[in-house]
C-alpha cells in the first residue's frame, strides 16, 4: 500500500503549498469485518475535500465531520465507528485523525526513499483517553530516521500502538514490445505498479505504443542483470522469441524476483528449459521450478486483454502468498538432467 501513501503525501504537499491545511486519517484497529483493513489511510483538507478512502464510502462523511475539531485545535482525535449499528458492516473501526504537514524537503526525502526502494515503517501511537488523545500521532520511519520533519517523538505508557511496514512499490518488467504487451502494461499501471517495458537494443518497438507512465528502455540481452530486481518485482517474458527468452533467463537466474512468467505453450516451456539446462550448467532446480509458464491463471483467456488479466491475477496471487490448486495435468515438476 505504499503507492497509496505516496499519492496522499503528494496531495498533502500540493494542498499545503497552496496554504491549505490537511489532516491524515488512519484506520488503527478493527473489531469484526470491514471493506478495508487497519493501515488504510485518507486525507482531508480544511476546505472539506477528501482524497482516498478508508471504507466503501459509508464512513467518510462522519470522518469529515469529526475532523473539524482537529483543524480548529490542531490536536489529534481518535474516534470509533460502529458499522454494526449504523450500516450493518459487521465491524467497529478505530480511526486516528491527526494534523499532517508535508514540506518540500519532506516530499524530496520521501520520493528518494521510494526511488531507492526502501521500506517505510509506520507507527501510529494513539489513545482514547481524553487527557492524552491530542498527542496521538503517526511516526513514519525509514532507516531509523523520521521521514517527515513534523513527526512527533512523544511516547506514553497509555498509548496503543499500530505498527505497519510498507514494502517498496511493486514493479513489473515486461520483456517484449508486441501488441499483447500493451494491455498488460495498462492493467499493471491501473494497479499502481511501476511498469518498465524492456526492448532489445536493436528492437523496433516504439515507446508511443505504450500508455503514459510506462518506462521504456532498450538494452542488450546480456545487460539484464543491471536492472533493479527484488522480492517485490515481477518479470514477464513475452518476446515470442525462444532465443531471446533463453538469453534473458540466463541473466535472470541469479536475481531475486518475486514472480517470473513466460508467455507460451507447455511444449515451448519444456524446450526452453532444456535449452537453458544445456546452455547453463549451474542453473538451479529452484529457479526452474519458479518459472510460471504458461503464465497466468487458467481462466480460459483468449484475447490479449484476457491474457493480461490472467497474468495480473496470478502475480497478485503469488504476491499475496495464496496457494493455487492445480490439476495433475497442470503440474510440471522439473528435474535437472545435465548432458542430455
Amino acid at each position: 500500500m505504499l503507492h497509496e501513501l505516496q499519492q496522499i503525501v503528494l496531495k498533502a504537499h500540493n494542498w499545503n503549498t497552496n496554504g491549505i491545511a490537511t489532516v491524515l486519517v488512519t484506520v488503527v484497529a478493527l473489531d469484526g469485518s470491514s471493506y478495508r483493513k487497519p493501515g488504510v489511510r485518507m486525507l482531508i483538507s480544511e476546505e472539506g475535500d477528501m482524497f482516498g478512502a478508508v471504507s466503501g464510502g459509508c464512513v467518510e462523511t462522519e470522518i469529515k465531520r469529526q475532523s473539524q475539531d482537529v483543524f480548529i485545535h490542531q490536536e489529534a482525535k481518535v474516534i470509533r465507528y460502529n458499522g454494526r449499528l449504523r450500516l450493518g458492516c459487521e465491524g467497529v473501526l478505530t480511526l486516528l485523525i491527526e494534523p499532517f504537514v508535508v514540506s518540500s524537503d519532506d516530499l524530496k526525502r520521501f520520493n528518494q526513499l521510494i526511488d531507492e526502494r526502501k521500506n517505510i515503517d509506520c507507527h501510529s501511537l494513539y489513545s482514547e483517553n481524553a487527557l492524552i488523545m491530542g498527542q496521538s500521532h503517526t511516526r513514519f520511519i525509514s532507516q531509523s530516521k523520521s521521514v517527515f520533519q513534523s513527526n512527533l517523538l512523544i511516547d506514553h505508557p497509555q498509548f496503543n500502538c499500530f505498527d505497519q511496514s510498507l514494502s517498496p512499490i511493486f514493479q513489473l518488467y515486461i520483456f517484449g514490445v508486441d501488441h499483447d504487451a500493451v494491455p498488460l502494461a495498462q492493467f499493471a499501471l491501473g494497479n499502481s505498479w511501476k511498469v518498465t517495458i524492456v526492448d532489445s537494443i536493436h528492437g523496433k518497438g516504439e515507446e508511443s505504443a505504450f500508455p503514459h507512465g510506462v518506462e521504456y528502455i532498450k538494452i542488450n540481452e546480456d545487460e539484464v542483470h543491471q536492472l533493479s530486481f527484488d522480492a517485490h518485482t515481477a518479470v514477464v517474458l513475452m518476446t515470442h522469441n525462444l532465443i531471446k527468452d533463453l538469453h534473458y533467463l540466463t541473466q535472470l537466474q541469479n536475481q531475486t524476483i518475486g514472480y517470473l512468467g513466460i508467455l507460451g505453450a507447455k511444449k515451448r516451456k519444456k524446450k526452453l528449459i532444456q535449452s537453458l539446462i544445456d546452455f547453463s550448467n549451474d542453473v538451479s532446480n529452484a529457479f526452474l521450478e519458479s518459472i510460471h509458464s504458461p503464465c497466468g491463471l487458467d481462466i480460459g483467456a483468449e484475447t490479449p486483454q484476457e491474457i493480461a488479466i490472467s497474468i495480473i491475477g496470478e502475480i497478485i496471487q503469488i504476491q499475496k502468498n495464496k496457494s493455487k490448486d492445480k490439476t495433475l495435468d497442470q503440474q510440471y515438476h522439473i528435474t535437472i538432467n545435465h548432458g542430455i
